[in-house]
């Protein structure tokens, strides 16, 4: 059945220099451009409960990971920290460097910085406000400058379908050295133009920025909690450069993906944690399929940083134009109940094609939570539940560490 057309979306080719493409959006798949937001939540919610970055809200898990990792996973995760270490450094000093050429007078440079990156090869490019209310609380004093650059790089797609795996991981974290190094040729070349650039490293962001990159017309959040960009879907890895150059601000797009997840559910069929939700939900004042954490860290820990709800995703696999197109075609979900899209094996478990999931003990789901310290103190109740009262070595022990996990906290790298 034909469906009818509500508007085409017309985004520049997945490379520099390929042509335009269009995406259709049929009629019942048009809602909202951008993200349904009530703005009121979202600065409320940045005021009285600030969001903070996972390495610290989330502490106690992400040094427990260290000890399910394989040794294969963790020799190449120790090595890609040691490769990203001074690509860091070099943002965090950033925002104090002094542009290295004269000013253009005010002229407009969105479409000379947008070039500029599409030729040093991001896949998508877009310009938006830098909104604060993202902001990690930690991180609150960093932010210099007000315009947003949006910037997305696409990750190799025969390692990414091989998901989950280690090459498939390669593909993730070899990508953000790549694009690291790519930014930080931009924000030269923005200096050179006489205006101040600070890099937000993909390793080391200061905010959320999904809601930045919706803003700046780049995709709109798909049901499995991403980015689902035009052309590579989820298979892109963020990170911004914020300006004080004079820009033009792109507008959110509806591209129909609202709606269209709620049609697909593919990702919340075939996550082997069940750690997504069908249903949407108000969330901190945007309207969202809210993915239960505490499900989806231990998958992702011991199965090679999982990613099955990229896998399975049609925008993913096929990339939206073709998606899109399909679905107006035949008012059908492109791939839905394959095993070309829907089947993964999973190391210890084997395949599962459509329909199939794994299944895991109920321990298998008992991580640490919290920061570093709650972990610690909520392991030090337990000690002394019983009847035995620690000796003066083990609570100098005990203090010791919990002085060593704030002083971890004030490392704020999202390792």
């Amino acid at each position: 059945m034909v469906k009818s057309i509500s508007h085409v979306v017309k985004r520049p080719g997945r490379v520099f220099g390929d042509p335009d493409v269009e995406i259709p959006v049929a009629e019942d798949l048009t809602t909202t451009p951008g993200i349904p937001l009530r703005e009121a939540d979202v600065s409320f919610f940045s005021r009285v409960e600030p969001l903070e970055t996972q390495n610290i809200e989330k502490g106690a898990d992400r040094d427990w990971v260290w000890s399910v990792y394989s040794p294969e996973v963790a020799d190449y995760m120790r090595g890609h920290d040691e490769r990203m270490k001074p690509l860091v450094d070099s943002a965090e000093v950033s925002a104090n460097l002094k542009p290295s050429g004269a000013s253009r007078n005010g002229k407009d440079l969105t479409e000379d910085i947008r070039r500029a990156a599409r030729e040093l090869g991001f896949g998508e490019v877009g310009f938006t406000r830098f909104d604060r209310r993202y902001l990690f609380e930690c991180k609150r004093s960093w932010a210099k400058f007000p315009h947003a650059i949006c910037l997305a790089m696409e990750q190799d797609y025969d390692q990414t379908q091989s998901l989950p795996s280690l090459e498939a991981e390669h593909a993730h974290f070899d990508t953000y050295e790549f694009e690291s190094k790519r930014g930080a040729k931009l924000a030269d070349l923005i200096r050179e133009m006489g205006y101040h650039a600070q890099i937000h490293s993909p390793r080391d962001p200061i905010s959320v920025m999904i809601p930045m990159f919706v803003a700046a017309g780049l995709g709109q959040l798909g049901a499995n909690g991403q980015l689902l960009s035009p052309h590579f879907g989820s298979r892109a890895r963020l990170m911004m450069i914020t300006t004080d150059a004079p820009v033009t601000y792109d507008k959110p797009v509806d591209y129909g993906i609202h709606a269209f997840c709620q049609k697909c559910l593919i990702c919340v069929e075939r996550c082997p944690a069940r750690a997504l939700v069908k249903d949407k939900v108000w969330w901190r004042g945007a309207e969202k399929n809210k993915v239960i954490y505490d499900r989806c860290r231990p998958v992702m820990a011991i199965y090679e940083g999982c990613g099955i709800c990229m896998k399975v995703c049609p925008i993913q696999k096929f990339g939206m134009p073709a998606v899109m197109n399909h679905y107006v075609q035949t008012g059908e979900v492109l791939g839905k109940g394959t095993h070309e899209l829907e089947g993964y094996s999973l190391h210890d478990k084997g395949y599962f094609g459509p329909g199939r999931l794994p299944n895991f003990e109920r321990s298998f789901f008992d991580i640490p939570h919290g920061r570093r310290e709650d972990w610690l103190f909520e392991q030090f109740k337990e000690r002394i539940a019983g009847e035995d009262i620690p000796t003066d070595g083990e609570l100098t022990e005990f203090a010791r560490n919990v002085k060593s996990a704030i002083d971890k906290n004030g490392i704020t790298r999202d390792t």
